[in-house]
């Protein structure tokens, strides 16, 4: 278990944190920075541009979710390619890897217990692996060692899993499930065998912290092969679609509490954040705090790292692959 004994610098106030960042104690040596743009935002910039059909992402439950959570509601799914039958995700897998793909995500709306109902896809998926050599991602929602043991069989490259650490919010978010869900599902994976890579999601509390730490707490008892952090963006339509997201500061302490918590471990500024001048703040926070990875990377971001003299590194693929780095 890792020893969590960073709470000084998640109590910072705003300068402090910011003189803290500042002051280059988190920057890694040699400076590195890995930067992640999968297929399925098309995006077009003087650094990069996304390429169609590399990376893709599947719902096996097309858009329905019957938890329902109230920042999603499911509407997530909307974005990426049903698949709900073994039958079509095995042929978009096909077409993805005629096509020159490297790899997919494989998710779905959750059943009321908060698990995602893959049972009757785990021969496909083995047979993705064995037959087009894909690398292949799984959200897996809450799972049981059962269904772990069985995704580790069919040699799948990685679980993706989100970890909330409060119950209060839980329950704000009227989906039923505790911290012991969250705490379990961890623990099955690694008894499996299976490499994951948890989720922090910051601001579900109307942009507050209320969690976060404590999702920490949880992974820490563990040893994820990688850890990514987003952010709350309220989703229209949603209960939550006037809902307040994160102060950038606030996203920063998460950030720099799991580095302190986690120095060897991949960490990574996923795809899920705010847009605009508050995007491109959390960036440079999240550069200054160490991280290893970013989504999706503004134009700034980029320059101000060409201008550091970091080592700048592309990938097509989902940003939870910076877990590949540190093998």
């Amino acid at each position: 278990m890792v020893e969590l004994n960073h709470t000084t610098n998640w109590e910072k106030n705003s300068n402090e944190l910011l003189n803290y960042l500042n002051s280059g104690t988190l920057i890694p040596q040699p400076k590195v920075i890995n930067f992640y743009i999968p297929s399925f935002i098309p995006l077009k910039t003087k650094y990069y541009k996304t390429i169609p059909n590399l990376f893709q992402t599947y719902s096996i439950t097309g858009k329905q979710c019957m938890l329902k959570c109230k920042h999603c509601e499911g509407k997530i799914l909307g974005s990426m390619q049903p698949t709900i039958t073994p039958k079509s995700l095995y042929q978009a897998a096909y077409t993805l890897k005629k096509e020159g793909g490297i790899g997919c995500l494989i998710s779905g709306g959750c059943q009321i217990d908060g698990s995602i109902p893959l049972a009757q896809f785990l021969p496909t998926i083995a047979r993705i692996k064995n037959e087009l050599d894909l690398e292949v991602f799984v959200h897996t929602g809450i799972i049981n060692l059962e269904t772990a043991k069985k995704l580790k069989k069919a040699k799948i490259d990685l679980a993706l899993i989100d970890v909330i650490g409060s119950e209060n919010t839980l329950g704000k978010l009227d989906n039923k499930l505790k911290l012991i869900d969250y705490k379990n599902s961890l623990k099955a994976l690694q008894k499996a065998g299976v490499k994951f890579v948890p989720h922090i999601i910051v601001g579900l509390n109307n942009g507050k912290l209320e969690g976060e730490f404590n999702s920490l707490r949880i992974i820490s008892s563990t040893k994820p092969s990688a850890i990514v952090i987003i952010a709350f963006i309220p989703i229209k339509g949603t209960n939550m679609e006037n809902f307040q997201t994160s102060d950038p500061k606030d996203i920063a302490k998460v950030l720099v509490a799991t580095r302190l918590t986690f120095p060897k471990t991949g960490i990574a500024l996923g795809c899920m954040r705010q847009k605009g001048k508050e995007r491109k703040t959390i960036e440079f926070y999240a550069l200054k705090a160490g991280v290893d990875a970013i989504a999706f990377p503004s134009e700034e971001i980029i320059s101000y790292a060409k201008s550091q003299d970091y080592k700048i590194v592309f990938h097509y693929s989902c940003c939870a692959q910076i877990y590949s780095e540190f093998l």
